[in-house]
Formats: C-alpha cells, sequence, structure tokens
C-alpha cells in the first residue's frame, strides 16, 4: 500500500509537466503547434458578445483603453461545430473610458478555419 501512495504522489507531481503547448516540426519545413489544455490556462474572458461577419469573429470585449486582439490566446476546437474559446493573456492597464468595449476581430485564416465553418463560442455573455 505505501508503495501505491508514492507511486500516486509521484504521478500528482509529473501530470501538470506533462500538460504544455507541443511543436511539431516535419522534416518538409512545417510547423504545427497544438494547444494541449493547461492547468495554468487563463479562464475564459466574459464576452459582451460575439458574432460571424464578413468572414471574420468579431468579438465585443471590455476594455480599459488598450485591448487589441493579441492581447487573447484562442482555443480552437477539432469538433463539429468547431468550439472557440477566447481568453485574455495580457491584462487591459490602461485608465481610459470605454463603456461599450472595443471590437476585436479574427478572420477564418487566423483560427485556422475554412471559411463557412460552423462555430460556436463557448465564452460567457456579459
Amino acid at each position: 500500500m505505501r508503495g501505491f501512495v508514492k507511486g500516486l504522489a509521484v504521478a500528482a507531481l509529473v501530470a501538470p509537466l506533462l500538460s504544455a503547448c507541443v511543436i511539431y516540426d516535419s522534416d518538409a519545413g512545417e510547423n504545427v503547434s497544438v494547444n494541449v489544455t493547461r492547468n495554468d490556462a487563463p479562464p475564459a474572458e466574459a464576452i459582451r458578445e460575439a458574432r460571424f461577419a464578413d468572414g471574420a469573429l468579431i468579438a465585443r470585449v471590455d476594455s480599459n483603453g488598450c485591448t487589441q486582439a493579441s492581447d487573447f490566446e484562442l482555443s480552437v476546437s477539432e469538433n463539429t461545430p468547431t468550439e472557440i474559446t477566447l481568453r485574455r493573456t495580457k491584462p487591459d492597464l490602461c485608465k481610459a473610458l470605454v463603456p461599450n468595449g472595443v471590437e476585436l476581430r479574427w478572420t477564418y485564416a487566423d483560427l485556422g478555419l475554412e471559411p463557412g465553418t460552423p462555430a460556436r463560442i463557448l465564452n460567457a455573455l456579459k
């Protein structure tokens, strides 16, 4: 029993080290990046609205005046429909009054999707 508990403790300590971002580099020179679920991933951002228009995902989010699309990490699943989650990775520390937030835009190409791919946003709405 003591060996089992010791093995369980080692597994619990090693598990977080095994979940990370994996990058595969093939001989053909193609880079593939896979975002594996991380224990330290920021929580999903509560957003004001989201829609697909003109070949892009457009999301309205809170802002203090400096929020940009590059401040977010987007997780895109391979489910049908595709599930997209927005996570803020860089806080907006500006002090402007932006009562309606800002609209951010990611094209289907940015998301790695074919135009018209069925998709849904998993973030909670404010």
